[in-house]
């Protein structure tokens, strides 16, 4: 096992202090009414997605979700105080843990899609905080240990940033006639363990192994602790082969160290999917210089490349002031296929909200770019929903809890020593707004400047509050905007802050056939049809209406940015995730100009066209007419939940925006 690695197996419990909420306040939150966004639509997203079987192996409903999520976090700062010998006051934790609660349950706020599925389980007691966090990077000069970080962390459910910063220096390929045994270990540190020698037999001269897959659990045996059922050991195997290929490839010339960085990291990145872990996000950072990154997902030039590069985003980062003169390069490039994007080192690193100067040493960022880390940093995020909130001082009060939540997770260390130490020194946190758009509509830029700025001060406040009480640093960085995906859906609001793509609109979920919730939507008689491009799979059809705020097709590009740039300005001092939807006929010709004119002030952005109405079948959102919208409503059944059970969560298959994709 890798020296950084903290043994996880001995099942020693991090989380020795337990804080439980008391029964008057877990009567009070069972008799709520619960009140999920988007009609029918968000409460299936709920079951399918976070609804966990609960210790006497009934399922979970919304209460059991808050009430674990409550004490699971309530935990780790007891225990962190306790352990520490810091006061710690009962009666006072239990009155703020019930308010915490009831907060939760009216989604005034909620923790990210891992801390809403993890958060309060054994798993996260026994093996510390990294299937909490969303966020982690990894610097691939030494490119083992790079891949040894990023496999172990994509299995935690993180999503993870790379660079293409190895040199490829002193590769050979070994002498395969050569091999020891290895017998594969049935864990997550074995199949790590698996591909970084692999790859160090490469690099640094290691052995040649003969792979012994003997001990992996077969395909569709259940994993228990961490949740969802095994692969069996064929994503292994292929996950090998690639590698062996890649590096075979490098040491013949075949491709550059570019290319190669990228298939491994891609190529790992398929296997954990394939591997049934919910999620497996990445993004790729690169030179505006390197010609191989900026045609990586050229595939008419790299066909091969078609199955393993969807799993990352590509950017590019700009370093230096005349690296923006070859912007036209670029937007060129967005034109063409809607990458690569960008990120501005230069801001990343001078300020924290956009003029505040505050160092930062990051220069590697998360997949959809709201977070900026440095090299085995992770950041854990949570979100708020103003929408929710009945009054502006309801807003500022969820703002607080949010601030708590992540504050709290970032006491809790990994099981990595390397990620440990960065993290106990920046402890970044990312506290989310989502919905933004609605707020811009409804309040106004004027008014929504104003909140934005109160409500910085107030994270600030918490933060540094809490540190103190916890007898720690404070926060490098507290806020951010996140793109939400399905955690938006529970809510029913607009994702991040992006407008919607239409009002009224058909939204389509896929799950698996031999899913229990497949036959519970099926038996409830929810409109369906087979998947036509995935096998055994179900497409599931919810009416939903997004409410009054303006189409995304009806706001323009430069007024998206001038709302990018004002968010950096006024509240994220991480980065704002954002995708700037432009018309190709009548705005494409304009992208130059607008990353010339944005490009210096903000952080990050990417860019996409938008997509047409009926671009493909199955479209996750497809607009429909208010009377269709209504007709399609009032024909909803209704789902009893009471006939779901035996399932922990985590489908695969989340539809998202324009396009299906595994989601946080």
């Amino acid at each position: 096992m890798h020296n950084s690695i903290i043994d996880a197996d001995k099942k020693e419990m991090l989380i020795q202090e337990r804080f439980v909420l008391r029964e008057p306040f877990c009567d009070a939150i069972r008799s709520k009414t619960v009140h999920f966004g988007f009609g029918g639509f968000g409460e299936a997203t709920y079951y399918r997605t976070y609804s966990r079987l609960k210790h006497d192996g009934s399922q979970e409903h919304w209460p059991d979700t808050v009430l674990r999520v409550i004490n699971g976090v309530m935990s780790i700062r007891k225990n962190h105080c306790v352990m520490n010998r810091l006061p710690w006051d009962e009666e006072r934790w239990q009155a703020y843990a019930g308010r915490l609660a009831d907060a939760l349950f009216e989604t005034r706020w909620l923790p990210p899609g891992r801390g809403l599925w993890v958060m309060g389980t054994d798993y996260v007691y026994e093996r510390g905080g990294a299937a909490l966090n969303n966020c982690g990077a990894v610097d691939t000069t030494d490119l083992s240990v790079a891949a040894d970080w990023t496999m172990d962390m994509l299995m935690s459910g993180v999503g993870i940033g790379f660079n293409t910063a190895w040199k490829g220096e002193n590769v050979t390929i070994p002498d395969k006639s050569h091999r020891l045994p290895f017998v594969i270990p049935d864990s997550r540190e074995g199949w790590v363990t698996s591909v970084r020698l692999l790859i160090e037999s490469y690099t640094k001269g290691g052995a040649w192994f003969s792979f012994d897959y003997d001990d992996i659990r077969p395909e569709g045996s259940p994993i228990r602790g961490f949740g969802g059922t095994a692969s069996g050991p064929e994503p292994l195997q292929q996950l090998h082969k690639h590698i062996e290929n890649y590096l075979d490839a490098y040491c013949q010339g075949r491709h550059d160290q570019t290319r190669t960085v990228a298939d491994i990291m891609n190529a790992i990145g398929i296997c954990v999917v394939a591997g049934n872990v919910r999620r497996s996000a990445e993004i790729s950072l690169g030179s505006i210089d390197d010609r191989t990154f900026l045609e990586l997902k050229d595939y008419k030039k790299n066909p091969e490349r078609a199955e393993i590069g969807w799993v990352s985003n590509n950017t590019v980062v700009l370093e230096r002031s005349e690296e923006f003169q070859k912007l036209p390069i670029i937007a060129r490039h967005i034109l063409d296929n809607g990458e690569p994007g960008i990120m501005n080192l230069i801001n990343v690193q001078k300020y924290a909200r956009y003029g505040d100067e505050s160092e930062d040493k990051a220069w590697l960022a998360n997949p959809c770019s709201e977070i900026p880390l440095e090299s085995f940093e992770l950041c854990n995020l949570a979100e708020v929903f103003s929408a929710r909130c009945e009054n502006e001082d309801a807003f500022y009060e969820a703002l607080e809890f949010a601030t708590f939540y992540a504050s709290t997770v970032a006491l809790l260390p990994t099981h990595r020593a390397e990620t440990n130490a960065i993290v106990a020194r920046n402890r970044r946190i990312g506290v989310s707004l989502s919905g933004v758009a609605d707020m811009l509509d409804e309040f106004g830029a004027t008014e929504l400047t104003r909140r934005l700025r109160k409500g910085y001060k107030l994270v600030r406040t918490v933060n540094q509050q809490l540190a103190a009480e916890a007898g720690v640093p404070f926060s490098i960085r507290v806020t951010t905007v996140k793109p939400s995906g399905t955690i938006s859906q529970l809510v029913g609001v607009s994702s991040g802050m992006h407008f919607p793509t239409f009002q009224y609109a058909i939204r389509r979920i896929r799950v698996g056939n031999s899913s229990r919730i497949c036959d519970v939507l099926k038996s409830a008689g929810i409109p369906n049809e087979a998947d036509e491009y995935s096998a055994n799979t179900t497409v599931f059809e919810f009416p939903i209406d997004q409410g009054k705020t303006r189409k995304a097709t009806s706001v323009s590009a430069w007024e998206q940015f001038a709302f990018l740039a004002m968010l950096q300005r006024e509240w994220s001092d991480n980065m704002v995730s954002c995708t700037v939807y432009f018309d190709p006929e009548t705005e494409g010709n304009q992208i130059e100009h607008m990353l010339a004119q944005f490009a210096p002030v903000i952080k990050s952005v990417s860019m996409l066209p938008h997509t047409d109405i009926g671009a493909y079948r199955q479209m996750p959102y497809e607009g429909i007419t208010k009377s269709e919208y209504e007709k399609r409503r009032s024909e909803l059944p209704k789902i009893d939940w009471n006939n779901f059970g035996g399932s922990d969560g985590i489908e695969n298959r989340f539809c998202s925006n324009d396009s299906c994709h595994i989601d946080s």
